[in-house]
């Protein structure tokens, strides 16, 4: 058993999924789209956007999608356990371009680097590194 995201869009998914492979989470591996291999459209509005995204890299998996009526992302975060202070602070401020800081990268009273964020597309993501 293995436990995996997955993140809903309405319009952006491939926008979100280029901009987390230029963070160098990692890459696409599989994209299905609304309207391909016969699926039926639920929603004329959303023919070639993302059906189906499986997104990899070394530690990272998930999956992700376009949908008419995804609800805004809320009460879940992305937690990224690193193990190099200075990729810490890389991929924060990779992250964090064009989204909202909640917590500040810095020391915590549990004795981690860590700090939140928002990202552009409205993830929540925690970084937290241990040295």
């Amino acid at each position: 058993m293995q436990l995996s995201n997955c993140l809903f869009f309405t319009t952006q998914c491939d926008a979100a999924l280029a901009f987390y492979t230029d963070c160098g989470l990692g890459e696409v591996t599989m994209v299905m789209r609304h309207g391909d291999h016969g699926v039926p459209l639920a929603n004329e509005d959303m023919k070639g956007k993302v059906m189906h995204a499986r997104f990899e890299g070394p530690g990272v998996l998930f999956f992700a999608s376009d949908n008419h009526d995804a609800e805004p992302m809320r009460g879940s975060a992305h937690i990224l356990i690193m193990d190099d202070r200075a990729q810490t602070n890389d991929l924060f401020a990779k992250l964090a371009a064009g989204g909202e800081v909640t917590t500040p990268l810095a020391m915590q009273p549990w004795g981690s680097y860590y700090g939140k964020l928002t990202d552009r597309y409205g993830v929540q993501w925690m970084l937290d590194c241990n040295v």
